[in-house]
């Protein structure tokens, strides 16, 4: 019997999650399974692997082969190099602390990329924001000066219109007041 490592799809239309879990090749892909040892969501930045690691080395040990999706995966998540840590001890080429130690290293080197690379984004987001609020800030500060220019003129308009009738009106009261006078 041929086993596989796969992923057996669920979720909804366009928003797939992902479990991970042995099953006989034979088998459909959403089909029977022997066992789960883990999930995938793609969705999230960056991607959700939960993987039990141990029951994935085992499996491995026992001839299980992951599909080329898994086999990156577990690599994402250091399952591949502890696998093949595990295959040194058992062969004799070093002792499990050096195999412990190499593993250890590895993985706080990929946290330390992994957290500078959510730090990046985040920091990418507000820089995004800081320059869209201060282009909105712009615009807005423009159409507020258009405004009052526009009021200044009004203002203007009005003022001179309300000079100009009070002179127009003088001149046409002060002949009549002649003529009255007469």
């Amino acid at each position: 019997m041929a086993v596989k490592i796969r992923l057996q799809r669920h979720g909804k239309k366009n928003q797939p999650f992902y479990h991970i879990v042995i099953a006989d090749a034979r088998a459909a892909r959403d089909g029977r399974f022997i066992e789960k040892i883990g999930t995938y969501n793609p969705l999230t930045s960056p991607a959700t692997i939960v993987v039990d690691a141990d029951k994935a080395c085992k499996w491995m040990k026992n001839g299980a082969q992951p599909t080329d999706t898994v086999r990156s995966l577990f690599s994402f998540k250091g399952i591949m190099l502890k696998y093949h840590l595990q295959r040194g001890v058992e062969k004799g080429a070093f002792t499990q602390e050096v195999a412990d130690k190499r593993l250890n290293d590895w993985m706080a080197e990929k946290e330390a990329k992994i957290a500078a690379k959510i730090e990046k984004a985040k920091n990418d987001k507000n820089s995004k924001q800081k320059e869209a609020l201060k282009a909105e800030a712009d615009v807005n500060a423009k159409r507020a000066e258009a405004i009052a220019k526009k009021r200044a003129e009004a203002a203007a308009k009005a003022a001179e219109a309300a000079t100009e009738a009070p002179a127009e009106e003088a001149t046409t009261e002060a002949p009549a007041t002649e003529e009255a006078a007469e």
